[in-house]
């Protein structure tokens, strides 16, 4: 075993047996299975959990990936080691519960990730779909857009991407108001983010939020938070996310030109 971690309630449950061997015996409710990782939830003890079991990728989809120059997603342990980095800088995220990660071939390497469920949450995407016919509170959008600038701030300074920074990754939960960044499966950690890698993050928040009836205020009040950046960066995460919109939808936003004028 390359790695393992299990907390006290994995460890009395997996006494002396082998964790990746136990984990693939669990099932549970499927959310996503594909040919190499399938993601459930289950419970034990009431409590419940959510797990993402890896097989290995296989060579064919690792070069598949770096032909297109797409790193591979070879196990979780970029999630594992994701979710330390964030609890360390005090970013609310997943708790770990268990996960182990085995294997020196790259295509062969088996690993899980199993995580406590997180509960009293809505996603940024469902919490803020109906938000241009029906605006909430000035301060409330306010309070929502600082938070979430300043989450992407802490993740991207401390030399992390996310790869799927998306609004629907961060979840809010009401009792506290605190901002949770999951689905960390294709993340990368180096001492600083290459450039191109923070304007995709960027742009991927952006792209996500078009139609929650965001104002030019709103846009300034993110920028202003998420720390000076120049206004090159900022006109290269307009026009990225713009692509990305008329890929998905099939035409332009109403923000083309919001950071030019």
């Amino acid at each position: 075993m390359n790695e393992v971690y299990l907390n006290d309630v994995f460890a009395a449950l997996w006494k002396d047996a082998d964790p990746i061997a136990e984990a693939d015996k669990l099932e549970g409710e499927i959310f996503r299975e594909v040919k190499t990782r399938r993601t459930f939830r289950f419970e034990v003890g009431g409590q419940g959990y959510f797990a993402k079991i890896h097989k290995g990728t296989g060579w064919r989809e690792i070069l598949k990936n770096l032909f297109q120059f797409k790193t591979p997603v070879l196990g979780a342990a970029n999630e594992y080691h994701a979710i330390r980095l964030l609890e360390m800088l005090g970013v609310p995220t997943m708790t770990p519960a268990a996960y182990a990660s085995r294997g020196s071939n790259p295509a062969a390497i088996e690993s899980f990730l199993i995580t406590e469920e997180l509960t009293g949450i809505v996603s940024l995407e469902d919490y803020c779909r109906d938000w241009e016919s029906s605006p909430p509170p000035f301060h409330e959008k306010a309070a929502l857009t600082a938070r979430l600038a300043r989450t992407a701030a802490a993740m991207h300074d401390s030399g992390l991407n996310h790869r799927d920074c998306y609004i629907c990754h961060f979840l809010l939960k009401k009792s506290t108001g605190d901002l949770h960044v999951i689905d960390l499966h294709r993340a990368q950690i180096r001492r600083r983010i290459p450039y191109r890698y923070r304007v995709k993050d960027v742009a991927g928040l952006y792209f996500s939020a078009m139609d929650c009836g965001l104002t030019r205020r709103d846009l300034l009040r993110f920028m202003a938070v998420y720390g000076r950046r120049t206004p090159k960066f900022w006109r290269q995460v307009q026009a990225t996310a713009e692509k990305l919109y008329r890929k998905v939808h099939g035409r332009a936003s109403r923000y083309t030109d919001i950071f030019s004028r």
